[in-house]
Parts: C-alpha cells; structure tokens; sequence
C-alpha cells in the first residue's frame, strides 16, 4: 500500500467562517496546538494551547455539598504564535485581511495558505504563509511569511512578537461544551537579542509555567521593525520559529536558552519522517467516494496531533484545535480514540494509558471523598486527575469511567501483550477500579435470586441521570471484576511477588469472582431486549411535536428534570455494551435493541452514530451503517454538530475510524484470532487498511466479492475471515 498525498483546502471544508477555519486547520503535536487564526486580523480567542498547562478558578455554587468539585481546570488561551503587524512607512497599519487558499498537507503536515491585507486606507497586499510543528522535535513550531505587492508596492515596516494576551471577555452562554474565560497568567519578556525573544508565563492558581521563544531566521532579521521594500515587485521571505518548553512547576522555569535550530525545512524533514511511520502503520483508504477518503486521512491526522505523548498528559476533548470543554480529558480516551493508537501506535497508547497511572493517588482520594472506602474512582472530567465536573448527576455518577479504563488496559494488553506494562502500571489500576465496585455495589435479595446491583448512577446517556443498574455501567463493572481475575492469575506466574505488594489474596480474587457472577443486568420480559436501566422503559416517550430541529440538542433548550422525566437518549447507552461484548446477545435479539433505541436516541452528542453505524453493519444493515458512518465521517467538515469553531470532536474523529474498521470490516480480535467479516456497502468499491497486532502488521483488503488479510511483517497469525479459520505464516514482502 503505498501513501498518495492528500490536501484538504477551502473546497472540501463546510463554512467560510474565521473560527471554524482556525479550528479545522489548526496544527498540533500533542505537546501544543497551533489554531489557524488569521495573521493580521487575529482573534481574542484563538492562540496557542499547550496540553496540560491551565489554569483553576473557585466553583461558585448556590448551594454546594460535600464532595462537590472545588475548582475548575481549563486549558489556557495563550498567545497568537502566527500574528504579524505590518504597516508602511507612512504609518498605515494593515489592519484586515481575507483568507484566499488553504492547503494543508495531510502526508507531510505542512500548511500553506494565501492571504489578501488590507489597509484601512485601501491599500492592499499578498502574503502566503507556511507553517509545520514539529512531530518528533515537539518543541517547535516555524513560519514562513512571503510578502508580495498587490496594488500597493512600496516599503513597509513588519513586527513580530509574542504578546501579552489581551483580556478577553467571558460571552455568557448556556452551553456546557463552551470554555470558561480563565484569568490571565503572569507574564514576563524580553528581547535577549534583536531577534530573539523569550516568553515566560506562570499561572496565579495552578502554580504552573512555561517558557516560550521566538525568533527571526531571516538573516540579519530583528523582530521588531524590520524592513521590507516591495518596490521592485519581487517576493520577501521572513522566517520565524518557536519553542515551547515543557510545563513545570511554579518558579521551575529554566533559565539556559534552548538550542533554537529548527528551520522551517529542518522540521519539514522531522515530518516526513513522523508521518511517514504514521502512515505506514495506520494507513486507511476508501474507494468510490473521494471525498470520503480525504475525510478519513483528515480525522487520522488530527488524532495523531492531538494524542499526548509524554505519559504526563492525555487527548483533550476537542485536542489542541481549540479550548472547548475547557481542555478536560473525559472517558472519550478510552472508549473511542485509544482503539485506533492500540493497532496502529502501541507506544502512544501506552502513554496514554500511563497518565491515567499518574493521576492514580487522586483517584483514590476521590473514592474516599464519594464514601468508598477501598479502590479509586477516577475523575469524569480532570486534567490534573481532580474532579472538575461542576454538576454531579451527569458528571461523577458516571462511575463507569473506571470500568472504561480498565476495559482498554485489558485491550491493550491483549492486542499488544505488554506484560511489563501490566505488570508495573496496568494490573494496579485494574485492581483499584475492582475494589472500587466491590465497595460501591449493593447485594439485593429478589425471591430465590441474589444479585449484586449499582444503585444512582449515570450511564453514558446523560439524558438518563441517576439510575440504578444501568446497563452499562453493570455490564462494564463485571468485565472489570472478570478482567481483575484473569490479570491476577497471570500475574501469579510471571511476578507473584507484586501482588504480594499490592496485598492481593486468594480470597480477594474469589470475592472479585463472586461478584461478577452475581452483577444484574436489567432486562426486559416485556420488550425482549436489555433494559437501559431499572425505570427508563417505563417512562413516557419524548413528546414527537419537541421532535424539531430546533429543539436540538435537547441541553440547550430544557431542564435537565424535564428531560429526566423522559424516555429519551443523548447517544449510544446499552448499545455501546453490544459493541464492545458481542457475544453476549444473538442477532436476533441484537436486532430488536438496535431497533427500539435507535428510536428514541437523538444522537446530540457526537460519540453516538459511530456505535450506531458498527451494529448496523454487524446486522446486515449496510445502508444504515453507510448513513451513520457519513456523519462521523465527515461531521467537522460539514460542522454537523454547529460548534467545530471551539475544537474538533475527537471522539468522534474516533469513532469514525472504528465505524471502518470494527464495523464495515467487522474487524476484532478474541482469543488470539483476528477476525474479519466483510460488510462493506454498496456505495464503497474497496476498504483497506493496516494494523498491528502484537508484532505482527496487517494489511486487510475489502471489495464487494473479496476479502483478504494479507501478513505485512512479523510473526504467524491465526485469523478467521468471514468466518473461515486461516493461518498467514509467511511474511509478504510490501
């Protein structure tokens, strides 16, 4: 499979609008983002986001309660990296400007876009500009301004320099997913040399900080005032580039200035590379429709960029592409992006996964704060591992973030078979969420049946708050307890002494066993299918006449207690259990849940249509699936959702790669055995894609009458393709 170039530009995008444009052709790698804000007009709200540095501020609450979160963490705003002001040498500033052309090379990271300034006095000038952030050289970020004439060609004075942010008001809006304005930092410059600057910036709260520089490449550059004539009609080229230091602690900041060497072509060269072990592992390709294949490379990139990489941080919500839901890392991690970095990157799902290590002890202490004496409970929203989600009833009643966690550390290790991972990080926090539910659950006495429940608590539909037994949440909860089992027996044979250390007996692991066989599951008699909870089937449907387009999302338009009272789904709940545990129903059965709760699903948040599209291609149902699969597929170039402007949906971005992969090729690996099932639709004529599993990559091919999974390199697989048990034991050269 060899990799084509592939450039999205203004035609394959759905708006014109600043902020959406900043947000789809941001740049970022996973130590910082880059928003693609305009050079000269600019905008309050959109810089540079580093991963993990924010700042807190006090939760203001009416009527505040124990345990209630303390402080809000939101990612902070810093300044435009791409700003320039340029005046002419009578003082006329360019003041506006109008983007022309975008491309942004998905193969090799670069952007390149073309810009018209303007004067307030008419005057009017070109300027393309070129930018790349570094992918293996994560500290940098360079810039390339060629100024032309337009109908002015005369002198001009340009300046460039990191700038204090101005203070931006907070817009009032009842959206949830919206950043919170948090106070400005401390910052202190200086102008070590005419074309150096150093930017130090230290929150008031948080106690963090960060150094950034700048500097003029240009030979005999300076950053302020410099001189460019375009009398004589021939292009200028100005080069910056920039560092960003890695986040420390208050009053840690290092006073040795870096070694600044990273042209705009070294760091082309540092792409080239990444990207190219990036698609070489990951590629994925879809025939018959175009733009689609260029969409499904968009969400691959930007998952790339957005994953953190050094086991301190995680995937913000909406990535670094903007400051949406306050830069917080949610459940979204595990559930719909680490299955992508798990085939493709193992090492960064490893990192991944090692944050969650991390923040562990405040895990812990959270149990503690919710009244579970034993285990952890790990936060719903946090990027420093503490509970930052102000309302409760949708944010830590969702205890099943921990089973989530637990599931991809089972995942990772089946697919990867990191022992040395389980066994210093991986089997601690499976064992800290199992104890967790053994804590947190009630036994129930029903007749001659004793059944071990969860009682208030909020599964994945946050239309359905404070429930006992959600489905889910149950189902995920005995996984946990199973997996916990499985490890420790492992464990047992290679490392006996680490559960030793971590005081694991016999007893425990017979308790854990008892457990996950006596957890309920609720189902429904009546309707033939899983019940999403104990009461939501008997509620009343949401009434059809509320069932408008303007009423969506439903958070923004009502109550939480009107909609609590209703038999109504934000997204995917007991659905999403199907997925993940296919062999738990029938098709038939499977087929009848499909059926009702699509129904009553409005798919307001954009993880739904992604496990929507799965089970519908696992059903047969491959027009559906394709339908669902267009919405993931494409929903921040088309803004689907209304709200790219403040990030990209990662999740989602996800999810998109999973409805390929896990649906349309019905691709999952269990006991060992890779199994593919072709369920391509009509209107693809061919999906491939590559993977890893264990050390050994994969390369599978789908067309309407042919599906075939081809050894790459490394070991003997043992896979079953549409059904038919194979064995690929010889390397295929590429």
């Amino acid at each position: 499979m060899t990799t084509q170039d592939y450039h999205l530009t203004l035609r394959d995008v759905g708006s014109d609008r600043p902020e959406y444009l900043e947000t789809i052709f941001s740049l970022a790698n996973g130590h910082f983002g880059v928003r693609a804000t305009d050079p000269i007009s600019g905008n309050p709200i959109s810089g540079t986001l580093i991963n993990g540095f924010y700042e807190t501020a006090p939760i203001t609450y009416g009527e505040a309660g124990v345990g209630y979160a303390k402080q809000h963490q939101t990612i902070v705003n810093l300044a435009d990296l791409r700003h320039l002001t340029i005046t002419t040498v009578n003082g006329h500033l360019f003041t506006a400007s109008k983007r022309l052309a975008a491309d942004l090379n998905l193969t090799t990271g670069k952007l390149t876009e073309q810009y018209q300034a303007r004067s307030q006095q008419g005057e009017t000038i070109q300027i393309t500009v070129d930018s790349l952030i570094g992918q293996n050289r994560d500290d940098f970020w360079a810039v390339r301004y060629t100024l032309s004439a337009d109908n002015y060609a005369g002198p001009l004075v340009v300046s460039k320099s990191i700038a204090v942010p101005a203070a931006a008001e907070a817009i009032a809006s009842a959206d949830p997913r919206k950043t919170r304005m948090a106070g400005l930092p401390n910052c202190k410059t200086a102008f070590t040399a005419p074309n150096l600057q150093r930017y130090q910036i230290q929150t008031k709260q948080s106690q963090l900080a960060v150094t950034l520089y700048l500097r003029m490449n240009t030979p005999a550059g300076t950053l302020l005032n410099y001189r460019v004539d375009l009398s004589d009609n021939q292009p200028h080229v100005l080069d910056y580039q920039a560092y960003v230091g890695a986040v420390s602690e208050f009053n840690t900041i290092d006073p040795v200035t870096p070694a600044l060497d990273s042209s705009l072509e070294e760091l082309a060269d540092d792409n080239q590379r990444f990207w190219q072990k990036v698609w070489r592992h990951g590629e994925v390709r879809v025939g018959g429709n175009p733009s689609l294949d260029l969409a499904i490379h968009y969400n691959v990139f930007q998952l790339n960029q957005s994953a953190g990489r050094d086991g301190r941080t995680n995937i913000p919500a909406k990535g670094l592409s903007g400051s949406g839901y306050e830069g917080h890392y949610f459940w979204d991690t595990e559930m719909f992006m680490l299955p992508y970095f798990i085939y493709t990157h193992p090492q960064m799902a490893r990192q991944l996964l090692q944050y969650r290590y991390q923040v562990l002890p405040q895990a812990r202490e959270r149990a503690r704060q919710m009244g579970v004496e034993h285990g952890a409970l790990f936060a719903w929203r946090t990027i420093n591992g503490q509970e930052a989600s102000a309302y409760y009833p949708a944010g830590t009643a969702q205890y099943h973030i921990d089973a989530d966690i637990a599931y991809a550390v089972g995942k990772y290790y089946d697919v990867t078979g990191d022992w040395d991972f389980i066994a210093q990080c991986g089997f601690e926090m499976v064992l800290e969420t199992a104890r967790f539910w053994a804590d947190f659950g009630t036994w129930h006495q029903v007749g001659d049946l004793r059944r071990f429940e969860f009682l208030t608590v909020t599964g994945p539909d946050e239309y359905t708050a404070l429930v006992n037994n959600n489905y889910y949440t149950n189902r995920m909860a005995k996984h946990n307890l199973e997996l916990v089992v499985q490890l420790a027996d492992d464990l047992a044979k290679h490392d006996p002494e680490r559960l030793m250390d971590l005081h694991v007996t016999p007893a425990d692991l017979a308790h854990f066993r008892d457990l996950a066989a006596h957890i309920y599951l609720p189902y429904s008699q009546d309707y033939k299918i899983n019940a999403q909870d104990d009461s939501f089937l008997s509620k009343p449907h949401w009434p059809a006449d509320r069932m408008t387009p303007d009423n969506f999302p439903l958070l923004l338009h009502y109550h939480p207690l009107t909609i609590y009272r209703y038999q109504v789904a934000k997204q995917a709940d007991t659905m999403l259990a199907d997925y993940l545990f296919p062999d738990d129903l029938d098709p038939e059965q499977l087929k009848r849940e499909y059926t009702y709760y699509e129904g009553v699903t409005t798919h307001d948040s954009s993880l739904s249509r992604s496990t929507f599209s799965i089970l519908a291609a696992r059903l047969g149902d491959t027009e559906k699936a394709y339908r669902y699969f267009m919405d993931t597929a494409r929903m921040d170039l088309v803004n689907l959702q209304g709200n790219t402007a403040d990030g990209l949906h990662l999740a989602n971005l996800g999810g998109s790669w999973l409805a390929l992969v896990a649906g349309f090729s019905g691709f999952h690996v269990q006991a060992g055995v890779v199994h593919v099932t072709n369920h391509l639709p009509q209107e693809l004529t061919a999906l491939s894609y590559r993977l890893t599993v264990g050390k050994s990559v994969l390369e599978v091919n789908l067309a309407a009458d042919v599906t075939r999974v081809r050894l790459i390199s490394g070991p003997s697989v043992h896979v079953s393709v549409n059904g038919r048990p194979e064995s690929l034991i010889a390397v295929t050269k590429n």
